[in-house]
Order: C-alpha cells, then sequence, then structure tokens
C-alpha cells in the first residue's frame, strides 16, 4: 500500500446482554493482539462507553476491503463473531470510512 492510499477506517458500536458484558468485553481483548499483527491492520482497539453502560465501541483502521475481509476470515475472529451472536442484547452497528484527507490517515501508515 502507498502512503498515498486513504485508509479505511471502522467504528462498532456493541451492545451485549447485561449479564454477557464482561464475556464481550474479553472476548475483544482477547482479539486485538492477534488482530494487529494481521496484514493490512492498522489500528484495532476496544473501549468501554462512557455515556452508555453495557455498550462497548470498537474503532479498527485498515488498508483496505480486502484487508478487512481477510480479518473477518481469521479463526480467531469467526469464533468471537459466533460467541457474539448469543451475547448481544441488539445488532452490532458498523459504520465505515475512508479517510478523507492526508492528514487523517497518514498517521497510521506504517
Amino acid at each position: 500500500m502507498s502512503a498515498s492510499t486513504p485508509k479505511l477506517f471502522l467504528f462498532a458500536v456493541i451492545q451485549p446482554k447485561p449479564e454477557h458484558f464482561e464475556d464481550a468485553r474479553s472476548a475483544l481483548d482477547a482479539l486485538i493482539p492477534p488482530t494487529l499483527t494481521e496484514p493490512g491492520c492498522h489500528l484495532f482497539s476496544a473501549f468501554v462507553s462512557k455515556d452508555r453502560s453495557n455498550t462497548l465501541h470498537l474503532f479498527e483502521c485498515f488498508d483496505d476491503e480486502a484487508a478487512l475481509n481477510a480479518h473477518y476470515a481469521q479463526d480467531y475472529t469467526v469464533e468471537v463473531f459466533k460467541k457474539y451472536e448469543s451475547w448481544l442484547a441488539a445488532p452490532v452497528e458498523v459504520t465505515k470510512m475512508w479517510a478523507s484527507s492526508p492528514v487523517s490517515w497518514a498517521q497510521f501508515h506504517a
């Protein structure tokens, strides 16, 4: 990937059932280290919501859709997604964005 290619950013809002909040959080925490070693991944970070209880936020940056799809195909990602099916109180809300300026995406270029 050239430094002039905008990066793909994703923001996910995850609302686990209250009784599965810690399970969901732990699963995300375990998913972070291997994801960060994947080709094309620049950022993969989870946060607990300050405004809404039992809500997790995931912020990701990948080179492109191909890198994101490769992430989705990893065994560890598939395993977490399967667990999440029964843990969620609401569907995961995902927003995909392309960086619109070099200022925003260049900081993630390896």
